[in-house]
């Protein structure tokens, strides 16, 4: 149960983050408006499609998942801070907590890695 739960868990991650990228490709513009709108520079959004497309990739197929891991966390608690900082709104309080508990998980990978149904283990 144990090995099956580690590669459930990383697709349940992973996926989070190639749906956002996948989304934010097909409202390309409207997202980019929306950052540079909260302050953040909208030509960031290349990078922040590779990111999450990219990492959240590796997360699933367990290629690099500590490195994916770690830089998903770290993008997934900026993002928290940057766009769901307005804790009044209770919508973006939720978001917020959202945030924190993926990098929570993202964070738990990092440290016992992506288990033997991995890339990563299969190139050891």
């Amino acid at each position: 149960m144990k090995l099956f739960s580690e590669l459930l868990a990383r697709i349940f991650l992973g996926q989070i983050f190639v749906l956002a990228g996948y989304n934010k490709i097909s409202s390309y513009e409207n997202t980019q408006g929306y950052m540079n709108a909260m302050g953040v520079p909208g030509e960031l959004l290349p990078a922040v499609i590779l990111l999450e497309i990219g990492g959240g990739l590796a997360l699933i197929i367990g290629w690099k998942a500590r490195w994916a891991s770690i830089a998903l966390a770290v993008f997934t608690i900026l993002a928290a801070a940057l766009f769901h900082h307005d804790f009044a709104d209770h919508m973006q309080l939720i978001l917020f907590q959202k945030n924190i508990a993926i990098a929570g998980g993202l964070m738990l990978l990092a440290i016992y890695g992506a288990g033997i149904y991995s890339l990563d283990q299969r190139l050891r």
